[in-house]
């Protein structure tokens, strides 16, 4: 089983992000943590098309021929 296989470990930053109380925080607080949070889903997805495209490559490079 590759590392990449297992699962997160419990109490991971978006467990603990979940997990956090909202309540103390003001509207303009949560308008920031909002644009905080949706400026990282932009650069995971960023990152995540670019590891697509780096396997997509890697399995082309290594594909079996065709009979």
């Amino acid at each position: 089983m590759d590392i990449d296989d297992l699962p997160r470990p419990k109490g991971d930053a978006a467990s603990k992000l979940a997990a956090e109380d909202l309540a103390p925080y003001s509207q303009d607080e949560l308008t920031e943590r909002v644009a905080m949070l949706e400026a990282e889903i932009a650069r995971v997805k960023s990152h995540f098309d670019k590891a697509a495209a780096h396997r997509s490559a890697a399995d082309a490079l290594f594909k079996k021929p065709s009979s």
